[in-house]
């Protein structure tokens, strides 16, 4: 497996995202996705990352559970700070005391003295992200946590927190249809030397040509709430389908392998984070690794998806309020 740099972070080039390991997206086989985090090992995908706010805590538990044993060739990513409150609305905390808290709680639901990669999960805009990340120095020169990352940040926000403690990683959403990062984080990424991790690089399981109608979704998966999955943005956005399919036939690989390969040719600090609780998936991408696109092919995906090509917004319009703040 390819290696890349998370600021001083050497990591596979492709990730595994465990969120969909804990019910989101359905109801997942628990045995399939730890079977799914030893395979990605197995692999060389060595960045495993979950967050407090799947499952309510139960993603870090069973990510715990498939490390175990295993803990040396895995570089653990964990994230706080996206909360639910008990009447279901989402809010956000940066507080400094709350910080040390959260730490404090995954890593007894890992099982683990460390994480290797601490994200703020969303930025609290009632907090000075500079006490947020002094909270995380804190853990660090406590040896609880090894790299300081953030996520859905703006360029602003990274460039304060980068100065408070300089972050190994930003991770935000980055795909063939949510090309948001090109307005500014990438420049800044490379500026600051921080890594940009690409969460939902197969735009949520849509690049990989595999969902054609609402009906292909089950009822309980959370995607039927976002936009680009609903009625009239579905339809147009299974219009762009056939593109990338026909593209990936010349490149002979699949959707999902070209959508991967895409986003690791946009820059060299760019690194892969796609999601699955299936060993399959996770053989399939893991080979996206060694895909070559020609500059042809390259071409064509921009012109077939350039940015706002996808109708509907990334997410729910609570859920947006939270992103690039």
């Amino acid at each position: 497996m390819k290696r890349r740099k998370l600021g001083s972070l050497e990591v596979s080039c492709i990730g595994l995202g465990c969120m969909s390991m804990t019910p989101i997206y359905g109801q997942p086989d628990p045995d399939e996705a730890i079977a799914t985090i030893h395979r990605a090992v197995e692999l060389g995908v060595d960045l495993i990352d979950t967050s407090d706010a799947y499952g309510g805590g139960k993603n870090e538990e069973l990510v715990g559970r498939a490390i175990k044993g295993r803990r040396d060739k895995v570089v653990l990513a964990s994230k706080f700070g996206n909360l639910q409150t008990p009447d279901g609305k989402q809010s956000v905390c940066g507080r400094p005391e709350y910080v040390i808290e959260a730490c404090e709680k995954s890593l007894k639901r890992l099982g683990e003295d460390v994480i290797d990669l601490y994200y703020i999960h969303r930025v609290d805009t009632d907090v000075p992200v500079e006490d947020t990340v002094g909270a995380m120095v804190k853990l660090k020169q406590q040896g609880k946590i090894k790299h300081l990352g953030i996520s859905e940040a703006s360029a602003a926000t990274l460039r304060r927190a980068h100065k408070a403690h300089p972050m190994a990683a930003l991770q935000t959403e980055y795909s063939l249809w949510t090309r948001d990062a090109e307005d500014g984080l990438f420049q800044t990424c490379e500026e600051l030397g921080v890594g940009y991790v690409a969460y939902s690089p197969l735009g949520r399981g849509f690049l990989t040509g595999t969902i054609g109608a609402v009906d292909d979704l089950s009822e309980k998966d959370r995607r039927r709430a976002h936009p680009r999955f609903q009625a009239d943005n579905l339809t147009h956005n299974v219009s762009l389908l056939p593109t990338i399919k026909q593209l990936a036939a010349k490149e002979n690989c699949t959707p999902a392998q070209l959508a991967l390969a895409w986003v690791l040719s946009r820059r060299p600090f760019v690194v892969a984070l796609p999601g699955t609780s299936h060993r399959k998936w996770i053989e399939q991408n893991a080979k996206a690794a060694d895909v070559v696109v020609s500059p042809a092919t390259l071409a064509a995906l921009d012109k077939a998806f350039p940015k706002g090509a996808a109708a509907g917004a990334r997410y729910p319009e609570p859920q947006l309020k939270r992103v690039g703040v």
